[in-house]
Parts: structure tokens; sequence; C-alpha cells
């Protein structure tokens, strides 16, 4: 393999459009390429500030040229491949074979490392578990520059720190996770109609034994008897005699192109979409056989959908966790925002079971959900205030959404923080591996700017 690098300078972009000038060192050898700099980063769908550098014209490695398939046992389900490797690309070459990853988060661009890093889960947490619960072993270079593998037998403290980790305990180099042998490679679907917010979290609970995948959109503009109504998606793998003969073929993506004026999302056409998107579902109940990437990743249809947002339009995508012991919460969080004046086109709801083993994992058993938030004068307020609910409620957000969270309110939500901080330190003294999320939230020096 060479060894050849190469750097380029410009701006990189997280999913909500911010971003920070940067140095990025690129190429084909995982190895090669880590050498040196302080923060992963593959396709750049976290959508605050976790894979941007921790200074302005920091360095940071783009992983996605080192994605070698190295192999694959069809027997164990084993895929060994480096960590740059696109779920889009494992979605091509192994779903016609009728394997997949048994999680998968809202889009397949994402990388490997950065599923790892960020301990990704989808529409079957409360069947599946997160990502990392599948995940074998990783190859990883740490603070000292050794490269050492890992695995919940081998070097198992660094192994379950970088599960949702954040890329903060060393370069994820390759990745082994087993994938899955489905019945088939197609999706059989049931979508209803449900009149609020009570309905879908009842409906939600109700369907977990029968449905392994399943997830809601939320109608955040409606009010009084109608609050929180919406549409719910459940989902299995297809058995054979249902599907189709052929496997599925990727879908073509839509461009959007970067001429929307920054006034389009407003509260007036985002009450107009959620009653347009709520009504297009005119039967109370529909089931059958769908492409499964209609049902995993509906938006990736679009290429960069964020950019509806406007130019220069930047948003954030505030995710929690509600524990399962308090039913009433989503309701009262959705009040909460109305009066905030949260407004959003996309508000998702799921089902989320046990709590996952990597030490920062995000989902606990309950309810997550999820809301899109333009950065504006009034959305830290808004963030705050949503915190502060999340809070007494012994709730906690996702860090791959973050951007405008502060520090005493992550502490507070999660008391697993400190064990982290500990073991990170002990991994790495220096704290050579940095993000401007870490920066940020967790207190860590910044390297003067470039």
């Amino acid at each position: 393999m060479t060894t050849r690098t190469t750097k380029r300078e410009g701006v990189i972009e997280a999913w909500g459009r911010v971003s920070r000038p940067a140095i990025e060192v690129l190429g084909e050898d995982p190895e090669a390429i880590t050498q040196g700099t302080p923060l992963s980063r593959g396709l750049g769908r976290a959508y605050g500030d976790s894979a941007l550098p921790a200074s302005v014209g920091g360095v940071v490695t783009n992983t996605t040229f080192a994605d070698r398939l190295i192999a694959f046992d069809e027997e164990t389900g084993i895929l060994h491949a480096e960590a740059g490797l696109s779920l889009r690309e494992i979605f091509r070459v192994f779903l016609p074979r009728s394997y997949y990853v048994p999680v998968t988060p809202g889009t397949s661009f994402v990388t490997l490392g950065g599923m790892v890093a960020a301990d990704v889960h989808g529409k079957g947490h409360h069947s599946a578990g997160t990502f990392g619960q599948h995940v074998t072993g990783l190859k990883m270079r740490v603070a000292d520059d050794a490269v050492v593998w890992c695995s919940p037998q081998e070097n198992s403290e660094l192994f379950w720190a970088t599960i949702g980790g954040m890329g903060l305990t060393g370069h994820i180099l390759e990745v082994q996770v087993r994938l899955r042998k489905l019945t088939s490679p197609w999706i059989h679907a049931a979508s209803e109609r449900l009149p609020d917010i009570h309905a879908m979290v009842r409906r939600l609970h109700e369907t977990a034994t029968q449905w392994p995948m399943s997830v809601g959109w939320v109608d955040c503009t409606a009010r009084g008897s109608k609050l929180g109504r919406g549409l719910l998606d459940v989902g299995r793998w297809a058995d054979p005699s249902e599907a189709p003969a052929e496997p599925p073929r990727q879908k073509p993506r839509i461009p959007l192109p970067d001429a929307f004026p920054r006034w389009l999302i407003n509260p007036v056409t985002v009450r107009m979409f959620n009653w347009l998107w709520y009504w297009k579902h005119w039967q109370l109940r529909r089931e059958g056989v769908v492409h499964p990437e209609s049902f995993f990743y509906p938006l990736d249809m679009l290429a960069h959908w964020n950019r509806a947002y406007g130019r220069g339009g930047t948003f954030t995508q505030y995710q929690c966790v509600l524990p399962k012991d308090r039913p009433d919460a989503p309701a009262e969080f959705l009040r909460l925002l109305q009066r905030l004046g949260g407004h959003s086109f996309l508000m998702v709801i799921k089902d989320c079971g046990p709590q996952g083993l990597g030490m920062l994992s995000f989902p606990m058993e309950g309810v997550s959900l999820t809301v899109d938030l333009r950065i504006g004068r009034r959305t830290q307020g808004i963030v705050d205030a949503l915190n502060a609910f999340v809070i007494e409620q012994r709730g906690r957000i996702y860090l791959a959404k973050d951007m405008l969270t502060r520090p005493a309110d992550y502490a507070a939500m999660d008391p697993r923080l400190e064990q982290f901080l500990a073991v990170r330190k002990r991994l790495d003294p220096e704290l050579r591996f940095r993000s401007a999320q870490s920066v940020r939230l967790f207190g860590d020096p910044a390297p003067e700017s470039k």
C-alpha cells in the first residue's frame, strides 16, 4: 500500500452548515494519514462541531480514501474493513447478497469509523441496540502513536471508551463488525396516521414486539387535542415469499441547488409543510413491501438537502432521549418547544431500548425526540431551556448532533462523563486528540489558531 499523503487547505463544513478553516490530510493508507494528526473526519454528517478542528486552521485527517474491504466471512457475517468505508458502499456490495449492518442511522453517507465514534443507533434500537454492540474489534492509532488492536476482550477499556467517544480516544483505522444475514434485501413496512403524541408513544411501545424497526414523524406545530399528531412507520426485513425476486438497486439522487433564500424556512412555511405532510397519508393505515432506501434513508434521495436552510443559513439538530418512566415527558417537551418559538420541518420520535455499552453511548430506555432548529439570535436560549427540561427529566442529548449545549448542562445530564474523562486522560494524558466540540464542551485547551 502506498504511504503517500496529501494536504489541502480550505474550509470544512458540518452538516448543519457551520464551518471552520482547516488543513485536511488525505490518502489511502490509514496509518500514514493519521500520523501526528489530532482528529479523524469521515463524510461530514455530524451536525455540529464534533468533526471540526479544535482551532481555526487546525489539522484533521480525512478518512474517505482509506476505504478498502479487507475481509468478509460469510459463515460468521464478520466484515473487516478500513474505517473510511461508507455505509452506502456496504449497501451496494452486501445488500444484494442479503447481508447488511444490524444497525443503521438515518443516512447512508457515513463511514464505519464515524458510526463507531458516534455509536449510531437507528429505527431498531429497541430490538438491536446501538452499532457498537455489533463491533467485534478495532485497529487504532493511540496517543503515543502506537497502532493497537482493541475489542471487548483485548484493551477493552480503550474499546468501550471509543464506542461513542466522538473520536477523542484515538484514530480508528480499521473496523470489524458482524453483519446480519437477511431473509431478503427488501423491507415489509406498515404506516399509520395517529391523532396525538400520546397515541404515538403508546403505539411505539405496543408495536415494539411485533416490529423490530419503528420511527415516527411528529407535527410539532399542532396544538391542543392534536398536539404531536403524526405518522408512525414500522418495518421488518421481508420474507422471501413477500419480496421481489431481484435485489433493490440504489436509487438516483436529486441534487438540491444552493439557491434558496434564508427566509424560506419560517413559522408559516413550517406550519404549511407539517399540515400537508400529515394529510398526505390520507389512509389511516397502509402496508406492503418497500425499497430499503425509502424506509431507512428518505432524505438521502435529495443530495445536499441541508441547503434548504438557504445560502449562509445554519441549523442545528437537537436530539434528546427521555426515560421510559416519564410517559408524559414527550408531550411536555412539545409544549415547551412551542412556547419557546421553536419550529421545524422535521421532528422525529423513536423507541429506545436499554442503554448502550459504550461509555458515552447516547440512547437509554425511553423515547428519543429530534428536532431541527435554524440558528438565529434566539436559538441558544431555546437549547438552554430544552436542556434544562431534559436534565429535570433525567434524560440526555446526542453529541453527534450537538453544537450549542453548555458544559455544565451536559455534565448534569450524563453521570458517566466523569468516568469517560478519567479513562480518556489515562489513554491520552496530553489530550492530543481534540475537536472543536471537546474544547467547547469538555474544557480541552484550544491550540493557537494557524
